[in-house]
């Protein structure tokens, strides 16, 4: 029953994701909302307050989030903004959670810690709101901005946990200054060391090493995920800041499959997207929510107005960034997840706290994905800062900037016209190349002057297409007893069907009109008749 109920949710999700993208609302408050209609206070009222488990499950997703961030960005098109990124994510979070906390302190009247555990928890943007509106809304930004965004936001994590996990052991009075100068330095080094060590034995293992099964080098890379955040965590350091450099680093690289790891990221942090704003949803009380809406909205006007914007201009003029530029930046400075999986760690950590940082935290990133995600196409526009020129796709490391290709494997016969001559004679169909010829166990770069020979396996590619106009194919199995069964092709009569391709004996046959059809020949038909 329980099976059938998640796979339902999940069903929805996915409806909910089509559907929120049409309406322009963004598909990460649909999840949430959609976890307040199953939750304790909604319409299912599924009962729901397990902090602990929820911890887990969202640390756990968070770690493919984060993988997947870094995975999935596009070092040479960030290059240029690298340094500026790095600072917004590092000193603009650090920035972004003192001006909160004392905010909290001096106009909330909230305790000085307690504040500064509020800004901790909230400094850093979401990486998954933040890809995904660039994505669904194709929002080509100027002067790089989108890729500094996606560094930013995908970076930024671990220095709100770190912040995070500084402010929770001052508050239980185990830190002595000594061991707080450790932790700082466990932190930021050993995340760095393992994330750069666990991603260049990646590499080395994918050098050395072949699946003989598609789909388990994903396999592999989801273990390696949860290594890199796993042993950092375990000596002390951050594992979300491991997990995303090992990412950058493994999917800026060159790897056999990337194309197919991205997909199964793709749709793998989707899932655990889905699965986090959905958990988090269900876990909040609507109910608890007028309790803490002022403070609330006092905490999300302050940080959307007042400590994000101090953050992005304190850091940017220095680079002379342009106005738009900073205060496009400002906005989007979304607040998500990791926000909320964080304030869920402050409310299992021993430390006594005054407030419900949980709902807290939860309306903040309400208000922000609702108000300020909303409103990311219509500000962006205002202004000026879309560049017709530029594609935001070109961010991710999944765009391909050439056209799909596709490859021919052709063996020269005897007495073929292309056995004796050089490539440069050759005449090949329009818009396709040579790319690779094999003779024997050698494989040869082809040039003008190579000479072809029978037996020679020749490897041409040209231009893959998507679904094609006047091409239908289907499979037909020729029986023993069938009227094809011993006919040349040349006489058969296939009006509008042609036959294109014949399985035999495990062996691929490409049909002339003499070829004749044998028992158990699969064949593949292009049928023109049934065409849409």
């Amino acid at each position: 029953m329980y099976l059938i109920a998640v796979a339902v949710i999940i069903i929805v999700c996915v409806i909910f994701n089509k559907v929120s993208s049409k309406l322009g609302v963004p598909m990460l408050l649909a999840f949430m909302l959609l976890g307040i209609f199953f939750g304790s206070d909604g319409i299912v009222k599924i009962p729901f307050d397990n902090y602990d488990i929820a911890a887990k499950v969202c640390s756990v997703a968070l770690i493919f989030i984060m993988f997947y961030g870094g995975f999935g960005t596009k070092w040479s098109e960030a290059k240029p903004v690298a340094v500026k990124a790095v600072l917004l994510s590092s000193l603009g979070t650090i920035i972004t959670a003192g001006l909160v906390g004392l905010f909290c302190y001096f106009v909330l009247k909230i305790s000085l810690l307690e504040s500064f555990l509020i800004g901790s928890v909230i400094s850093s943007t979401d990486a998954a709101s933040v890809f995904s509106i660039l994505r669904s809304k194709r929002l080509n930004l100027r002067n790089n901005t989108a890729s500094m965004l996606e560094i930013e936001s995908g970076s930024n994590d671990p220095f709100s946990y770190m912040l995070t996990i500084i402010v929770l052991s001052l508050m239980n009075g185990n830190v002595s200054p000594g061991k707080f100068g450790y932790m700082i330095f466990a932190q930021f080094v050993y995340g760095i060391v393992f994330g750069v060590i666990i991603a260049v034995l990646t590499l080395l293992f994918f050098k050395k090493f072949t699946f003989p099964t598609p789909g388990f080098d994903a396999i592999f890379m989801v273990a390696v995920a949860i290594i890199a955040y796993s042993a950092t965590e375990f000596v002390g350091g951050n594992g979300y800041l491991s997990t995303y450099i090992a990412g950058i680093i493994v999917g800026n690289s060159r790897i056999g499959n990337k194309q197919v790891l991205v997909n199964f990221f793709d749709g793998m942090t989707g899932l655990m997207q889905m699965l986090l704003f959905f958990l988090l949803g269900l876990l909040a009380f609507p109910s608890q929510l007028p309790g803490i809406a002022l403070t609330g909205l006092f905490i999300a006007l302050f940080l959307t107005f007042v400590a994000r914007p101090i953050a992005v201009f304190s850091i940017l003029m220095p680079f002379k960034s342009s106005i738009r530029q900073q205060l496009l930046v400002s906005w989007v400075g979304m607040r998500g997840a990791a926000s909320i999986v964080f304030a869920i760690m402050a409310v299992i950590d021993p430390a006594v706290t005054e407030n419900d940082i949980f709902h807290i935290v939860f309306f903040i990133v309400l208000f922000s994905i609702l108000f300020q995600g909303t409103l990311i196409p219509f500000v962006t526009k205002k202004l000026n800062m879309t560049d017709d020129t530029a594609d935001v796709m070109k961010t991710f490391t999944d765009y391909i900037e050439e056209l799909p290709v596709e490859f021919i494997r052709f063996t020269i016969p005897e007495a073929h016209t292309w056995a004796g001559c050089m490539v440069r004679d050759m005449i090949l169909p329009p818009e396709s190349i040579l790319v690779l010829l094999i003779r024997g166990e050698e494989k040869i770069a082809p040039n003008g002057q190579t000479t072809l020979q029978a037996g020679d396996i020749l490897i041409l590619s040209g231009k893959s297409a998507d679904k094609i106009d006047g091409v239908c194919l289907y499979e037909r199995l020729v029986s023993g007893d069938d009227e094809l069964a011993g006919k040349r092709i040349s006489d058969i009569s296939s009006g509008k069907k042609l036959i294109i391709m014949i399985q035999r004996d495990g062996k691929i046959v490409i049909p002339r009109g003499d070829t004749v059809l044998m028992a158990n020949d699969i064949l593949v038909i292009n049928d023109a008749v049934n065409l849409p």
